[in-house]
């Protein structure tokens, strides 16, 4: 086993001869490349040989497991590690017989059927408003910001992403706009209090649902905004403007094209609707890890996938942008909330936990950074829509948010 870690930790180097890490093996023997005590390195300390034969079995799921537990502790920059593991495509490791097996009933059990979706979303979402808030900003915005400036606050950044997408959909008063998962309520306010339209957002996220009703009750806009408790396939009526910002990574491969048919029925014909989602410019296995811990049902697309079938019902596609980088930071963003909360965290969920969520969240950054991940703002009209305007200088104009 430590000879494998030997080879891994010089495909480490040989991918960047720069950084600075270590292995630490289980009797004290240390494989080093640069200097492990410098800002930004990194120690992997496996405890023992089990743990270094579970890693090597099963690639990241292993290595995820092992963190989890304990078996496996890191000293130093966690996200450093991540962007090695990425760099030698460790997180693309082929899967064993008795793991694709492993996997495929994973699979089976966790699709997003109209009955097994809601357990999906509770898996991930329905860990309390008390957890959420100690990373998250006061919008209680859970998707990516859009940051003007670096130096732009996470709150700051939310608000200018909900401006960003009503620009995009040339939202008007007394426009009825419809959000397809729309969280604890952020867009729905936002485009209420600013633009003037009424609004409907669905979630089958209790906790989310509960949330975003007694904030809109508080804000005494329950004239105006309608949230419901409602699996998209089950939503009615007609809407001038469609939005849907980090739900759709939660529809499924399987069920891409039962979304967009569903978007064409409940938007009007020339209107527009934009599609805010995480995805990967070429198909790739889904990560194991994060499908069992963080994401179960979950699936990344491509710009392929989303168009081919937004064209198959009559969708027009009039822009696609790539925010990637506004998502890496929008993690940091999270991370340095979370770790200056995470005794609270422990207190919540114990140590494990702690380790789990540490891990999803730099590595979900990693990946923005360093990995395949996107994320993909699609602009499209149901049918052509001859009104719209000639530039993209109404979206992209400076003032105040």
């Amino acid at each position: 086993m430590k000879g494998a870690f030997k080879t891994i930790a010089s495909m480490f180097h040989q991918a960047d001869p720069k950084a600075n890490f270590a292995f630490e093996f289980w009797d004290g023997e240390r494989v080093c490349y640069g200097d492990p005590s410098r800002p930004g390195a990194v120690t992997l300390r496996l405890k023992s040989p089990e743990t270094a034969k579970q890693i090597i079995a099963n690639g990241f799921l292993g290595f995820g497991e092992a963190y989890m537990d304990g078996s496996a502790e890191l000293e130093g920059d966690l996200q450093a590690l991540m962007r090695l593991g990425l760099r030698i495509g460790f997180d693309r490791t082929p899967p064993s017989p008795r793991q694709k097996l492993s996997l495929w009933l994973l699979r089976m059990a966790t699709r997003n059927t109209t009955c097994r979706a809601a357990d999906n979303i509770c898996h991930h979402y329905d860990r309390g408003e008390d957890f959420y808030v100690l990373y998250l900003d006061p919008t209680m915005t859970y998707s990516c910001a859009y940051f003007r400036s670096p130096d732009d606050s996470l709150e700051q950044a939310q608000r200018q992403k909900y401006e960003h997408i009503a620009r995009k959909l040339l939202l008007k008063p007394g426009e009825r706009l419809l959000d397809i998962g729309c969280g604890w309520g952020g867009m729905l306010i936002y485009a209420v209090q600013n633009y003037g339209v009424t609004a409907v957002g669905n979630t089958i996220s209790r906790s989310q649902y509960e949330y975003a009703r007694r904030t809109v009750k508080e804000l005494e806009l329950e004239d105006r905004i309608e949230v419901v408790c409602e699996d998209y396939r089950n939503l009615t009526g007609k809407f001038d403007k469609i939005v849907s910002i980090g739900m759709f990574e939660h529809v499924g491969k399987k069920f891409i094209r039962v979304f967009m048919q569903k978007v064409s029925r409940l938007l009007e014909k020339g209107g527009l609707g934009l599609l805010h989602t995480i995805g990967k410019d070429a198909p790739s296995a889904s990560d194991p890890w994060v499908w069992k811990y963080i994401f179960p049902g979950g699936y990344l697309p491509t710009p392929d996938e989303i168009l081919r079938e937004m064209g198959k019902v009559g969708f027009s596609v009039l822009d696609l942008e790539n925010l990637r980088l506004h998502y890496a930071r929008t993690l940091d963003l999270w991370i340095e909330n979370y770790e200056r909360n995470v005794e609270k965290v422990h207190r919540m969920f114990g140590d494990a936990f702690v380790r789990m969520w540490r891990l999803y969240l730099h590595l979900s950054s990693a990946g923005f950074k360093y990995g395949e991940s996107r994320l993909y703002q699609v602009l499209f009209s149901h049918g052509l829509n001859n009104e719209l305007p000639l530039t993209r200088d109404h979206v992209h104009v400076q003032g105040p948010v």
